[in-house]
């Protein structure tokens, strides 16, 4: 097979294609967690609330970067079900009445 007729194929950097994480966790998850556990500690402004708020901001990018491993884009999902739930009601059938668009709808 010549040249002219093979398709065209275009190299993607992998890193254009991955989710933006952070500690291997969904990123703004992450900082959230750390800005509550900053403030945790600041607030309590103890030796045990510092500690308190070390083990919280541990065991939260814990949990979280169990949930970015099964799910990189958890949160961006649940947002937009969260969003169109009005939208896409969980009811189907022939004689089940549709809802109208909200006037904000996107």
């Amino acid at each position: 097979m010549d040249d002219a007729a093979k398709p065209r194929e275009i190299p993607i950097n992998q890193s254009a294609n991955r989710p933006n994480t952070l500690l291997g966790a969904d990123r703004e998850m992450v900082l959230v967690a750390i800005m509550i556990a900053f403030g945790m500690g600041l607030s309590l402004a103890t030796w045990w609330g510092v500690v308190l708020a070390a083990l919280f901001w541990v065991g939260a990018v814990a949990v979280l970067q169990r949930l970015g491993k099964a799910d990189p884009l958890l949160r961006q999902v649940y947002l937009r079900h969260i969003r169109y739930g009005d939208w896409y009601p969980a009811k189907s059938g022939i004689y089940f009445a549709s809802v109208p668009p909200p006037m904000k709808w996107k």
